[in-house]
């Protein structure tokens, strides 16, 4: 099989509950290749918007919120969240670095691993709800709702996947491990491959929606929040992993989608720039 094909194939098996095999030397090529995150993303964005439109359309929002969730970790996995959990344990380890490595790096789950999954979840769930009701004001009908919340899953699965390409690119590993291939085989210009990726696909579905230029100011924010992130875990670890760059996903897709949120309350659609 072409490598380029082969590598495509790979990274939604990596990145992706969808079956569609994985092999050593899939990866390899996928490795080799790492702006393919904002491809998944696109892809997926769009079955996760299409999802959530229906979803929002015709059932109660707080049952179709629930269920755009529960399909979101469906078919990403709970790796990502699982790597959450792991930085809270290591964040609220008390004492040396090495301690907080200790922590991060056990398999076992700690409290703080259950505060921060939960509270990701809960995030997640806030700001899904709070996007409904900003967009009920801006729009009457529940079609238009529905709308918004196919371009905010979209534009917020392609941001989660260069949140996860920035810790990459910008990181320095810690330990060995899948996340050290990932961070040492994302070099600068792999980086801006899938960051123009990432920005042409957010501008072109904000245009065909008629929403102007808004889908670049939440694929930013997503950025500008995974560099604190990358922050907090250099003062903390020293470095980064494959928990770090699975959490900053987590952290992407939230952001982005509490910056729709914010600029539905104050801009009504800001998205006309």
């Amino acid at each position: 099989m072409n490598g380029f094909l082969l590598a495509l194939r790979s990274s939604f098996g990596f990145l992706s509950t969808i079956p569609v095999g994985i092999t050593m030397e899939g990866l390899d090529e996928f490795f080799k290749r790492t702006y393919l995150h904002l491809v998944v993303g696109i892809v997926l964005g769009l079955i996760m918007g299409a999802v959530a439109y229906l979803l929002v359309n015709y059932l109660p929002v707080s049952i179709a919120v629930v269920l755009v969730i529960a399909f979101v970790y469906y078919i990403t996995g709970l790796n990502h969240l699982d790597g959450m959990a792991d930085l809270g344990d290591g964040l609220t380890a008390h004492g040396s670095v090495e301690k907080k490595l200790k922590a991060l790096k056990d398999m076992s789950l700690g409290i703080g691993g259950v505060a921060y999954a939960s509270i990701t979840i809960l995030a997640f769930y806030a700001t899904l709800m709070a996007l409904y009701e900003q967009s009920s004001l801006v729009y009457s009908s529940a079609a238009d709702v529905a709308r918004i919340f196919f371009f905010a899953m979209f534009v917020s699965e392609v941001a989660a996947m260069q949140s996860m390409l920035t810790i990459a690119a910008f990181g320095r590993s810690i330990h060995e491990g899948l996340g050290s291939i990932l961070v040492n085989n994302t070099t600068v210009p792999k980086y801006l491959i899938g960051f123009v990726i990432g920005i042409v696909a957010c501008v072109a579905m904000s245009s065909y929606m008629g929403f102007g230029m808004a889908g670049i100011i939440p694929f930013i924010a997503a950025i500008g929040g995974t560099l604190i992130l990358l922050n907090i875990s250099n003062r903390h670890f020293g470095g980064v992993n494959g928990d770090v760059i699975g959490a900053s996903n987590e952290v992407g897709r939230i952001v982005a989608l509490i910056t729709l949120t914010v600029l539905l309350m104050y801009g009504g659609i800001v998205w006309t720039l």
